[in-house]
Formats: structure tokens, sequence, C-alpha cells
């Protein structure tokens, strides 16, 4: 009782707090409505466990040991549930969602998460804290004083013992399936709104934690998710998309492999790539954003810019995976933290090693985090400089060297690359601009009022704009492209399926041979790659999905992640895929930035199912690779 009256008021709390994205008391009375059923199973998983052991403290008759051991499962539970609770309010800030499979990933790496909460959330830690101790120490006492209605403690007959025992346990059953009907309770049966948010709050921490780490073992199946299409119209469809001829696809090993030629064709060319940090278009004065950018916003000016970029997910990964291999989003985990692209993954590096490229990772933070270091190491990046191998780092934060530090140290090892006859890529991942937004003192003014993200992206875009006047300059400028674009945006938020705004990003390409102009077509990340090889004069064949915009009169397109939901959005319609659901449509309205209902569109409906489909399966099958 004591669980789901704590589950209850957070609900109700997060109600509150979230009354602007609640339209009616209909919402409130199905959101509460809804949240009981989950938490009700929740509970019944809770509870299995003691009742399963019930029989066995009667066989040993040991009520004291029992009721005990009673005691710790259930103080714990409290704990672990409260917890999950209290973390809550933060995640949806960032995310826009209760705590999922983003919030287990970060545990994997209780260095830098510890770091991050100890500088920049230190308060809300230590509430947190003794909250946790004082619920603990409450439980304890009641529990102590409270002799818990048994069988056990009153020595009933073992064949009562067995009787209640299947009897409760049999109550736990259905209480944790949660529905008489075939297939046991899931969100998606609890979802009943458009708005991911109001979604998510039907749901408690624990379980939406849980059933993310469910999904997380059987990933692979993205059918299960969204629906199944043929293995042919998945290839033919995804081969359409690229605006690629029929006759230019000539392996059955590997589906989408096709010779892409080069728009330039002279002395092949370097690769710079600098991987901005969580900096969304929204920041960006140039894109209509907040003025927070004036670096950024000349860069843009001098080369060649896109107004209509848009990212493939909310996390780095993801645009790693984006920008780095050109592979298309999908509801699994990034490809740089799976088993099997661990090793003979397209990358921009394997297919540049290929052509006597050298290759370079460079970091200010450390290169193991989110798996980034095996990845590259195992998919052609022949060098990774990370924080410990920099020469000098002036000032290091929660995720590692200042930006100003990265640039450095990045001048210094393409000063080094240029003197070489061998043509070289350079990936360059900033991080200043990461909660908790720890900069050095005394670099940019303070303005007053002003709050520790739109500092750190100040400070960000200071330490790139350094960067470029000393690259302008250099013995590596005059034969490189030069790629600058975010990852993906900062905070997450709106009450739309899938908040299309957050994932505007900007990206410029520069360098001494490229026109300056601002491209306002319709362009994804994985659109990226394919570009630059163009300009760079790599003629080859590879996988990716993308197209070259140098050349392509194919109708853009562009794909998003956000959670469970997939969405395909072209200049003229978006439909948006969720889990165990029909397709929804909608036109994306770039004035207010908002998806508005449009008419059913089969066509794309399955387009966007096939692209939604194919990274899986590619992934399983081996398709992504080089010959």
């Amino acid at each position: 009782m004591l669980g789901l009256t704590l589950l209850t008021c957070s609900r109700i709390a997060l109600n509150v707090w979230q009354h602007e994205r609640i339209s009616d008391f209909s919402v409130v009375s199905t959101i509460l409505l809804n949240g009981l059923r989950i938490d009700l199973s929740t509970l019944a998983y809770w509870m299995i466990v003691p009742v399963l052991f019930l029989p066995l403290f009667r066989l040993m008759q040991r009520p004291a040991a029992w009721h005990y051991f009673l005691n710790i499962w259930f103080i714990f539970g409290i704990v672990v549930l409260l917890l999950l609770e209290l973390a809550t309010p933060t995640f949806i800030n960032e995310y826009g969602l209760r705590p999922n499979r983003l919030f287990v990933e970060y545990l994997i790496y209780p260095q830098e998460v510890l770091s991050m909460l100890l500088n920049g959330h230190l308060l809300s830690v230590i509430v947190c804290i003794a909250a946790l101790l004082a619920l603990t120490y409450i439980l304890q006492k009641l529990l102590k004083k409270t002799v818990l209605p048994c069988v056990i403690t009153t020595m009933c007959s073992w064949s009562s013992t067995l009787i209640c025992s299947f009897l409760l346990l049999l109550v736990c059953f259905v209480l944790a399936r949660g529905t008489l009907s075939h297939r046991p309770i899931n969100p998606s049966l609890v979802y009943f709104s458009t708005d991911p948010l109001l979604n998510s709050l039907t749901l408690n921490s624990w379980y939406s934690v849980m059933f993310a780490l469910k999904q997380m073992n059987s990933e692979g199946d993205a059918a299960s998710i969204y629906g199944k299409m043929p293995q042919d119209e998945i290839i033919q469809r995804v081969r359409q998309s690229t605006g690629l001829s029929a006759q230019s696809f000539n392996s059955q090993q590997l589906p989408t492999l096709a010779l892409k030629t080069a728009t330039y064709q002279g002395h092949k060319k370097n690769l710079v790539i600098v991987l901005e940090e969580s900096l969304g278009a929204q920041f960006v004065g140039s894109l209509g954003g907040k003025n927070l950018t004036p670096q950024l916003d000349q860069i843009m000016a001098d080369g060649w810019a896109f107004s209509q970029l848009y990212a493939t997910g909310t996390r780095s990964v993801r645009g790693i995976e984006a920008v780095v291999t050109g592979f298309t989003p999908t509801p699994a985990r990034s490809v740089v933290k799976l088993n099997k692209s661990q090793q003979n993954f397209f990358t921009l590096a394997a297919l540049l090693k290929q052509q006597n490229y050298h290759t370079q990772f460079v970091y200010g933070g450390e290169s193991h985090f989110d798996n980034m270091k095996s990845f590259f190491l195992g998919n052609g990046f022949a060098q990774i400089v990370d924080m410990p191998d920099f020469a000098k780092v002036n000032f290091s934060g929660s995720w590692g060297a200042s930006d100003q530090d990265l640039f450095t140290q990045a001048d210094a090892e393409l000063t080094r690359l240029a003197q070489s006859e061998q043509p070289f890529f350079s990936l360059i991942f900033s991080s200043s601009n990461h909660d908790p937004f720890e900069i050095p003192e005394g670099v940019i003014n303070e303005l007053e009022d002003e709050d520790p993200r739109e500092r750190a992206i100040r400070y960000a875009d200071h330490a790139l704009g350094e960067f470029f006047v000393k690259a302008k300059q250099s013995n590596y400028w005059h034969n490189t492209v030069f790629l600058v674009v975010a990852d993906h945006d900062a905070r997450v938020f709106g009450s739309e399926l899938v908040p299309v705004k957050n994932f505007h990003i900007p990206g410029v390409i520069l360098g001494p041979d490229i026109d300056a102009k601002m491209d306002n077509r319709l362009a994804s990340q994985i659109d990226l790659a394919p570009t630059l090889l163009s300009l760079m004069g790599i003629s080859a064949a590879n996988p990716m999905l993308g197209i070259d915009l140098n050349q392509s009169q194919t109708p853009s397109r562009v794909m998003m992640q956000y959670d469970k939901n997939f969405a395909y959005m072209t200049a003229d319609k978006v439909a948006i895929l969720q889990p165990d659901k029909a397709p929804t449509y909608y036109h994306y309205n770039l004035s207010d930035k908002r998806l508005e209902p449009a008419e059913s569109d089969e066509e794309l409906g399955k387009t966007a199912l096939a692209h939604a489909l194919f990274g899986n399966l590619a992934y399983q099958q081996g398709w992504y690779a080089l010959p």
C-alpha cells in the first residue's frame, strides 16, 4: 500500500508540474487510471519474490527470519521506487520523458556521471540522499513494530502454507500481467496521447527503466515494434530513396553497396570534422535562434551552410553514428555501442583508410565513454587522441579538457599530419557544452541572469572561433575540407510525438575551395558523409543511403528517432511510426515549428517503415560494410 501511495503521489505531483501540457481533467483521470494499472503490475512483480520464498521459510520454521527478510525486501523496494521518482524531474527536463534506456546507458559510466552530478547537481543529490535516508529510517522503525500478517508467523500447517502461496502467486501473476488479453500489459496498452511526456507519465520510472532493459535485450527486431515488411521491398524502397539507378547496386551480399562518383576530380583532400556537443539551431542566430554563437554564424557565412539540417537522434552516439557512418537511426542503441558493429562496420575512417588516409579521433574526455574507443579502433580509426594524450590541459571539468585545450591539441595534431605526404581524416569532438557546463573563468564575459548552459554555449563558440582563426593560417588549411556540425540539440521538449524542432541543428562545410552559400534544402546528418567524400575527390563504393548534396536532385528526406518513435520527413509531409500503432501523418509548419495533422499517405508510410526496419536488418545481416 505504501508503494502504491508513493507512486500515485509522485504521478499527481508530475501532473501538477506539467499542467500546461494537460488540456482537461479527462487527461488527468486517464493518466491516473492507466498509471494505477502499471503501478499494480510493478508492485505485483516485486511481491512475487517473497511469495516464492514463503514455503521455504515455513519449511525451516523460522518466522523471525521471514519477518526480517520481508523488512529488508520491502524497505529496499520502496527506496528504489523513491530514488527513481526523485530522479524523474531532472531527466524530464533534459529528455522530455521519464527515465528510460538513456538512464540505463549513463549508469555504465559511474565516474563521469558521478562527477557531473556532484559538480552540476549537488543540491539535488543532497536532497535526494537525505530523503532516501529519512525514508529508510522511518520504514525501519515502522516495520520493526509491525507484525506483518502472514500465515508463516502463525505457523499454519504445511498444506495451508502451500495453498496460501499458490493463491498469492496467482494474484501476483494476474496483477503483473495487467490484462486478461493475449499479450501482457506494456506501455503501448496504456499510452493514449500524441504527447510522449503525457504517455510516459502513465508509467512509473521503475517500470519505464525495467521495460527499457528488457527491450535492450531484444532490440534487434524493429519489426516487432513497427510491423513487418518483405525484405525485398525494404531493400527496393531504401535504394530508391538514394536517387541512384537500380543498376548502381550490384552486390547480393551488401544490398545498398553502390559506386558513388565524386564531383571533385583533383588531388585528394584531407577531411576534418568538428562535432559540436549539444548545439541545436535554437541557439544559433543565423538559424533564427538565440544570438549565442557569433563565431559559428561567421563561419556559416563563409562556407556552405545548411538552414534545414536535422539530426537523427538526441544523443552523441546517435550523432556519431549518422555523421561518421551515415547509418539510419533505429529504435535500438546506436551501432557505436552494439556488439556486431565493433568490427567490419562501415565508417568514413574505414573507407578512407583503404584510400591510404591517416585516420584520427581527437576528444577532450576519456574515449572509452559510450564505447567510442572500441568502435573507432575496430572500424578504421588508426589513432585515438584523448585527454591523457594531451600535451597540456589548462582546464579540466567533469567531461574532460576544455574546448580550448581540445582545439589546441587538435591544431597541433593537424599541423603534424600536414607535414606528411599522407592525406588525413580527423574527427574532433567537443564536450564543454555538456551538463554541468564547466568552463574556465575569465575567457568570456559574464552576463547577468545567464544560465550555465547558455554561458557554456558562448564559451564553446568562442573556442571554435579561435580554432578556425588558427586553421586559416595553418599549413593544413589549403588542402582540407572542414565540416562543423552538432551531434544533436540540447534539451528535447514539446508535446508532439517527435519534436521536430529539437532535431534542427547547424551544419556548415568550409574550406578554401568551398563557395559560400546558404542551402535551404531539407538535409539529414546521414547526407553529410556522401557529400564530403564527393568534395574530397573520393570515388568509391559504399553502403550509405545518404544523398550527395553536390549533385543530387532527389527530393530531400530526413529521419529522426525519438525514443521508440520514428519520423520520416519530406519537404511536404511527415510520417511517424509508433510501437504497435498505425502510422500517423503531419505537415511540418516551418514558421511555427509545429506538426499539423495531414491526410494519410500510404506510400510515405511504407517508405518510412522500410527505413525504420532497414537499420536493424542491415546490422543483423552484416550488410553495412565494405566489400
